[in-house]
């Protein structure tokens, strides 16, 4: 299955995506504001700055992204060792503007967000929490050392130490909280993606399946005048070539392998005109087809009504869309995966929904992860205990989102429930998965008009 083989990327892979040339715009707009408030600094407050050491900070950053820029392709792209020195030396040579500017007393050291802010969105744990580690120790070390801000009389601009210590504790919760932020909404947005990467993938596949049986009656069809023409000269061939065994023998070879070949095509275009005219079908039948790849894996499968009213005489006639037999199949195989024996699947319909309710009678669900099954990336049932009987893979919970997503696209709203060891039916209930869709959403007799197939021509040889 597709949501098997899928898991999310790396952060050290998406690390690696960053292109040195967003660094380097983002380091021209430091450099251009560190420029400006030294500017603005010295020449209309007046304020006396080591305005050599500071040019020399700055000129060292002008001087690196010009050696970037001269040096390196203009889409080289960074990888995560290279990543955290860029972003640890901004990070320094800001801490340095500060000490030459009066450390937690000048009001731009809230500026040491930025670096740790873009680690927590770019690169992995182990470079934030460095840099995390490293924004923390320059602002105590500047709470302590700096050079002082002396104004134009030789007054030195100082806040109470009350405050400076104020600063030293906001600018390290906002580190912590900002990087812990940055760095939560970065990973769902980053789950998210490659969940609706392999849904797409997934529904891709299954389109592709479906399209397939329509190629196939097509070369079946467009296929059958050459043969037939083949088959009637070879035969003509036979009868005139009967006074010359070793080419007849050649020409009854031929007629032989035109019957192989309409054999093949015959079947193939079988099975192709069927999921032609199988776009719309019987709600059990697609249910069939989506449970259909596990029925031979050690567990019963059985289907069943939940009222005594219904009969599959009367069952509605669903279209058969990719999306709903893939969703189907893949809580079907969820349910496999984890039942002890069986899995039971009851269908309701009435005239207004369509209702089927998968229930196995394995352990269900973990109860504190019953409000995010669904989410991409998440353990679906048990909690980190070896379970021998569990398939060749990790569960991921990706198979559940894809599920969930490509239903919720047909229109149908899905509930994810524990059932209880009762007495419904003697059956022992483990997970229980409920997909209800509003009747007019998959039923053809609720639609305005159903588009002609045409005629079925048959493949004479």
């Amino acid at each position: 299955m597709t949501q098997a083989t899928v898991k999310p990327l790396g952060e050290r892979t998406r690390a690696n995506w960053i292109r040195l040339r967003t660094m380097i715009v983002l380091r021209w707009v430091a450099i251009a504001g560190q420029l400006t408030a030294i500017t603005v600094a010295d020449r209309i407050f007046g304020l006396h700055l080591e305005l050599g050491l500071c040019y020399l900070a700055i000129g060292v950053s002008v001087i690196g992204n010009l050696v970037a820029i001269l040096v390196f392709p203009e889409n080289k792209r960074l990888s995560e060792y290279e990543n955290l020195l860029m972003v640890m030396f901004d990070l320094l040579q800001l801490g340095f503007l500060l000490f030459l500017t009066g450390g937690l007393h000048n009001p731009f050291s809230l500026l040491l967000l930025g670096p740790v802010t873009i680690s927590a969105t770019a690169l992995s744990l182990r470079s934030t929490i460095v840099l995390c580690g490293t924004a923390m120790a320059l602002a105590t070390l500047l709470a302590f050392f700096h050079l002082p801000l002396l104004t134009e009389d030789g007054g030195m601009m100082r806040i109470p130490q009350v405050f400076v210590f104020g600063n030293w504790v906001a600018l390290v919760i906002a580190i912590l909280f900002s990087t812990s932020y940055s760095r939560r909404v970065t990973t769902e947005i980053h789950s998210m993606s490659d969940a609706l990467t392999a849904t797409q993938m997934a529904l891709a596949r299954e389109q592709k399946l479906t399209d397939l049986g329509g190629v196939v009656a097509a070369a079946a069809h467009e296929l059958g005048t050459p043969l037939a023409t083949i088959k009637l000269a070879s035969v003509e061939l036979l009868n005139d070539l009967r006074d010359q065994p070793d080419l007849a023998e050649d020409a009854a070879l031929i007629r032989d392998q035109a019957d192989r070949c309409r054999d093949i095509l015959r079947d193939m275009g079988r099975a192709g005109k069927d999921d032609l005219h199988m776009r719309f079908a019987p709600l059990m039948a697609v249910l069939e087809e989506a449970a259909e790849p596990h029925r031979m894996r050690g567990k019963s499968i059985e289907f069943t009504f939940d009222s005594s009213d219904l009969s599959p005489l009367d069952q509605p006639e669903i279209a058969r869309k990719p999306e709903v037999i893939h969703g189907l199949r893949n809580l079907i195989q969820n349910a496999v995966d984890f039942a002890k024996t069986t899995v039971w699947i009851d269908v309701t319909w009435t005239d207004t929904q369509i209702s089927v309710r998968i229930v196995d009678d394995g352990s269900g669900f973990a109860p504190h992860l019953l409000g995010r099954i669904g989410d991409p990336f998440v353990r679906r049932r048990r909690n980190a205990q070896p379970q021998p009987e569990r398939p060749g893979y990790e569960g991921m919970g990706l198979g559940l989102f894809i599920a969930k997503t490509l239903l919720e696209r047909s229109g149908a709203e899905l509930t994810f429930a524990n059932g209880s060891e009762g007495t419904r039916a003697d059956r022992q209930l483990g997970a229980v998965v409920e997909v209800v869709w509003p009747r007019q959403q998959l039923d053809s007799q609720n639609r305005d008009a159903r588009q002609p197939l045409g005629r079925n021509e048959p493949i004479n040889i």
